[in-house]
């Protein structure tokens, strides 16, 4: 796919003089792997794998073979499957100094591993080949281009990632280039310079790698590490300078601070800069990518994401959301929805008029510019924050607080008591147990739970005496639950604020209580959370 002109200045240069072959390359079920974490298993691997060819991504490193049962077992997979879009690559060295390829254990490996691509890293730095490698700066040349001519020779596409080479260049220019020539010279299809302690800064990037495309005739990548918080900016600075493919992983997994974000640098080339890397099309799945590859390796989705995260067009201040619902680019940079993302309005002690009548929208709630309890529920918000309760990340108990006073509430039940007791004798296993006494329908009904704490009890017994008139909450299942204590200077007699995310495994909501007594928060919290679900399926009926 050919990049396409931009209007804007970055990067219209060089796309105006030649068209390109621009692709993406995809190193998370690799690099990826290598931070602190995170893991997938086979069977993880090859879904995640279906999910980015299908997105559209041009280049899937699988692994390193050899390295572990697990990424063999990957390339197997992976081997009896069609992938409509993207190559999938093996990553592995070049040689080990003197001896031959055909001798070396490493290198049969990634022969092995039978995939169209090949990924080889060598050694740019003269550091490293001296100080690491412990051989001969001639030797490394000759390492590259023996591992690289082998593979091509075999009919495999050879992609040559030069480590270290930002730094490997500032140290000896000449040498570094030397390496990159080697690779090319014996037959690689493609240079890929690696910024792999991450220390570079882009304006650097951008000059390297403007003096390597004058020396290279062929194709140069990009991948950067962001250690130093520069890891996207480094790519986007290559990328003006001339690299055509861009490698990265998925929400920028990585070793140490991880990589460069994929999910922010391709709608950055894709809707900022103008390139054809992504079916536009497509980006409108970003944000589900994004959430059903942090689900695989167990990881919570960073709310603070560009692009991708929760809050990432989230509106809170009250004249933001007066402009934004005047007119929406007043205040966000794309429409939302071309990532698969979507407005959200946050409701606090900072929020107007304006804040209120969208949140209101945004959760099917019938309220008008004009109507007078739009004062009253905006008074009532700022009092009950003032309190101590937070509606940012509970937007369930926002919507219920506001039904009461619109007088629209209707209560599905009727507390009439609770308890919890905990039991301990000795040194032995506590006992907890929690009983809860509730009219429902007119009838009163009284249960006991036993749970691993007071909360759990408590949610244990409450379920068990709704669950009969309303099954639906044997769906719902807590994912979070925030303690914050908001007047610590009163130790263990301080206020509490608890925030609950629940969700029935469709949708999800957070409820919030607060109280002296965190089992009383945690109730508050725990009611608001089952009501919201009852009257979000009741109103689909």
């Amino acid at each position: 796919m050919k990049a396409l002109l931009t209007l804007g200045g970055f990067g219209r240069s060089f796309c105006a003089r030649m068209a390109k072959i621009f692709t993406i390359y995809d190193t998370t079920l690799r690099d990826g792997t290598q931070g602190e974490g995170i893991s997938f298993s086979s069977a993880d691997k090859i879904r995640i794998a279906e999910r980015l060819d299908a997105f559209g991504v041009h280049y899937i490193e699988g692994g390193w073979p050899g390295s572990n049962p697990k990424d063999m077992e990957f390339f197997e997979l992976a081997s009896k499957r069609k992938f409509k879009h993207a190559k999938i690559t093996a990553f592995g060295s070049t040689r080990r100094a003197k001896t031959t390829c055909a001798a070396d254990a490493q290198i049969q490996m990634l022969e092995k591993a039978g995939t169209p691509v090949v990924t080889m890293f060598g050694k740019t730095w003269a550091l490293h080949v001296t100080e690491v490698l412990r051989t001969t700066l001639e030797e490394n040349l000759a390492m590259i281009s023996d591992s690289v001519r082998y593979f091509q020779q075999a009919g495999k596409e050879v992609i040559y990632d030069a480590e270290h080479f930002f730094d490997g260049y500032k140290a000896d220019a000449k040498y570094a280039l030397a390496t990159l020539t080697a690779a090319q010279d014996a037959g690689a299809s493609m240079v890929v310079l690696c910024d792999t302690n991450g220390g570079t800064m882009p304006a650097e990037i951008s000059r390297i790698t403007g003096a390597v495309r004058k020396v290279l005739k062929c194709p140069v990548g990009i991948h950067t590490h962001n250690d130093s918080g520069v890891g996207v900016a480094n790519a986007l600075a290559a990328v003006e300078a001339g690299a055509t493919q861009v490698q990265g992983t998925m929400n920028g997994y990585g070793e140490r601070t991880g990589n460069c974000n994929l999910t922010t640098v391709m709608p950055c080339l894709a809707l900022k800069l103008g390139y054809d890397c992504i079916p536009k099309e497509n980006l409108r799945h970003l944000r589900e990518l994004s959430n059903f590859i942090d689900d695989l390796a167990n990881v919570r989705p960073d709310i603070r994401q560009p692009f991708v995260g929760a809050t990432a067009f989230a509106h809170k201040g009250g004249i933001h959301v007066n402009a934004v619902e005047k007119v929406a680019h007043s205040y966000e940079h794309i429409t939302p929805e071309l990532v698969g993302n979507h407005r959200r309005v946050l409701v606090s002690d900072l929020s107007g008029r304006s804040n209120i009548l969208m949140k209101a929208h945004e959760m099917g709630i019938d309220l008008g510019k004009d109507t007078p309890e739009v004062r009253e529920i905006l008074q009532q918000l700022k009092q009950m924050e003032h309190a101590g309760y937070e509606y940012e990340a509970a937007d369930a108990s926002f919507h219920i607080l506001a039904q009461k006073l619109l007088k629209k509430h209707k209560p599905f039940f009727k507390l009439l008591a609770y308890r919890v007791i905990m039991d301990r004798q000795g040194a032995g296993a506590g006992v907890v147990e929690a009983s809860v006494k509730l009219e429902v329908a007119g009838k009163v009904i009284h249960t006991v739970a036993e749970g691993d704490g007071p909360v759990n009890a408590l949610d244990q017994a409450f379920r068990t005496a709704l669950s009969s008139f309303y099954p639906a909450v044997n769906t719902v299942r807590l994912v979070d639950y925030k303690v914050r204590i908001l007047d610590g200077g009163t130790g263990t007699a301080a206020k509490t604020r608890v925030i609950i995310e629940s969700t029935d495994g469709t949708d999800t909501w957070g409820t919030v209580g607060v109280d002296d007594n965190i089992i009383e928060a945690s109730w508050e919290a725990l009611v608001d959370a089952v009501e919201y679900k009852l009257f979000k399926d009741e109103k689909k009926k």
